[in-house]
């Protein structure tokens, strides 16, 4: 499927060419688009319908017609954020890349303003950040599932946990691609580059497998299964007095 870079409001986005249609380069996607900046930039909150229009050039009567609210015109980026993820996704799943850590940084270099727009969203835990985090996750549960059944059954609690938080580990990359690149000073727009986070993720994966086999990390894990097993007993030692108390 082909990539194109088309300006919307003076954004640039290299995302699947079906994503911006003629047919979507429209006063309603203008004022979605303007929108995404807006919210990005200043939050839900601080962001006004008044201040999206004029940013559009469109009249505050204009958004009104198209979205209602605020509310509505969220929702309407929401969508739209969670429906470029969704293909994202797809496409990386039948490249077999969904845990390629270089993923989701690859489309903070080509759609920046759409990874704003999520973070400001994560943290206002908003519905499109946890759609979206929904939709990485259950990919992430997929990898580990195929990859390593055994230690990852389908459906398992280890492997919900485990997607989880490899899911934010890699969005976290994404997210923080900016600083991450000006530390490193590299280029992410260059190939070379770029490809230097996904070694650093990979020489941490190494090092941290290094750890969880060391006397320390085996130290560790034991230490949590026990404390699991205790928990566990203790939630079934008062299941069972509150039965008794309601028999």
């Amino acid at each position: 499927m082909r990539s194109t870079c088309k300006p919307v409001t003076g954004i640039v986005a290299c995302v699947p060419s079906h994503t911006y249609e003629p047919r979507d380069l429209t006063a309603r996607a203008r004022i979605r688009d303007t929108a995404l900046e807006q919210f990005a930039e200043h939050g839900f909150a601080s962001a006004t319908m008044r201040a999206i229009g004029d940013a559009a050039e469109v009249s505050l009567g204009l958004v009104q017609h198209h979205f209602g609210s605020k509310d509505g015109l969220r929702a309407a980026c929401d969508e739209f954020v969670i429906e470029v993820f969704r293909h994202r996704l797809l496409v990386l799943n039948d490249k077999g890349q969904l845990a390629n850590p270089n993923a989701l940084a690859d489309l903070a270099v080509q759609a920046p303003l759409l990874l704003r727009y999520l973070a400001r969203s994560a943290v206002d835990d908003s519905d499109a950040a946890r759609d979206v985090f929904a939709l990485l996750a259950e990919g992430a549960e997929e990898f580990l599932s195929s990859t390593w059944p055994d230690r990852f059954p389908p459906d398992a609690e280890q492997t919900r946990d485990t997607a989880a938080v490899m899911t934010a580990m890699h969005s976290g990359i994404a997210i923080l691609l900016g600083p991450i690149a000006h530390r490193m000073g590299v280029d992410t727009a260059t190939a070379q580059d770029s490809m230097r986070i996904g070694a650093a993720v990979m020489n941490l994966y190494g090092v941290m497998g290094q750890f969880t086999a060391s006397a320390t990390g085996e130290g560790i894990q034991a230490a949590m299964q026990t404390l699991r097993e205790e928990t566990a007993a203790e939630q079934e030692t008062t299941t069972d007095m509150r039965t008794k108390e309601n028999e």
